[in-house]
């Protein structure tokens, strides 16, 4: 067999128990589901080696979609951090042969604290399936190591069923996206779901106002001391009526001599996009590549101009 015929055959096995998996569910993992909902406390992961690894992973996603979870090492536990336990708390127990013996020594103890037990095995006949509330079987019928011994497919079989139950906990509990970026405020998402325009935008004495009556030569003044590449022009109380870009001075030169007097009023850009200072940056941001402008101005919902929002803001807040 080649290599590649390997490599093939593993994800072949890898995916064939997890058709397995799929066949066998039933009620109990609605079960599992229902207990965690109904939860005070916290989802306590546990396994050993290579099963406890994949209990880490199953926390950190419970965690990050609105199920407060950790992963409590069953050697260590054994040991006194059980302390950390509390009545309100679920034990999720990973052990494939469901004799794991530092999971098994823990049973009593948890016993003993009124913790409920969700077992997810590849034996339902084990001791820890016999000592739990609900038994999720996550037993593949072979494993991709060639020896059969390395965890493989029933580590992959954990592991998307610790997704699934996740998923599920986030349709039964109307998980939002905006609670989710709360959870994760450094990343992509976080910043696509939490910053505001108003969180970015320029505001105060570097705007770039003119009136319609300001000569293009003033107006270019107020541009270059602002260094945002445009002007806003505004009549009574600040009011938006037209905005002037360098590229339009680019433009205007190219085809009048000497427009240098011309009144911002005739040389102007009217009806411009605008965007409004509670507004997604993340929607700034469509909004700008959907019209290839670098800069939006921020008004009030009449037309009062608060701020100026430049597609340089947005990439340096890790936007675009």
């Amino acid at each position: 067999m080649s290599l590649l015929d390997k490599i093939r055959e593993v994800i072949r096995i890898e995916r064939e128990g997890l058709e397995t998996l799929e066949q066998k569910l039933n009620e109990q993992a609605v079960q599992a589901v229902e207990l965690l909902v109904a939860c005070r406390g916290r989802a306590i992961l546990t396994g050993m080696g290579k099963t406890g690894l994949i209990g880490r992973k199953i926390a950190a996603t419970l965690s990050s979609t609105g199920t407060p979870a950790f992963y409590l090492n069953p050697a260590e536990a054994i040991h006194g951090d059980l302390g950390i336990v509390t009545e309100e708390d679920i034990l999720i127990a990973l052990s494939n042969s469901g004799e794991t013996e530092e999971i098994v020594r823990l049973l009593p103890s948890f016993r003993r604290l009124h913790v409920k037990v969700i077992a997810m095995t590849g034996n339902p006949n084990s001791t820890l399936a016999r000592h739990s509330e609900v038994v999720l079987d996550v037993g593949v019928e072979k494993e991709a190591d060639p020896s059969g011994i390395a965890p493989t497919a029933s580590t992959t079989a954990a592991l998307v069923m610790g997704d699934a139950l996740a998923m599920a906990l986030v349709v039964k509990r109307g998980f939002t996206k905006e609670q989710f970026a709360i959870f994760h405020p450094g990343g992509h998402l976080g910043r696509r779901l939490l910053l505001h325009v108003k969180d970015l935008m320029h505001v105060g004495d570097c705007l770039p106002l003119v009136s319609p009556e300001t000569s293009l030569r003033d107006a270019i003044y107020v541009m270059t001391t602002a260094g945002l590449g445009t002007t806003f022009v505004v009549k009574d109380e600040d009011c938006l009526v037209g905005i002037f870009t360098d590229g339009d001075v680019r433009r205007l030169l190219q085809r009048e001599s000497n427009p240098l007097e011309k009144p911002m009023g005739d040389v102007m850009t009217e009806k411009p996009k605008v965007i409004a200072e509670d507004a997604l940056a993340a929607e700034a941001l469509k909004l700008m590549e959907d019209n290839s402008i670098t800069v939006l101005p921020v008004v009030t919902d009449k037309g009062q101009v608060r701020g100026a929002l430049h597609l340089h803001d947005l990439v340096r807040a890790g936007l675009a």
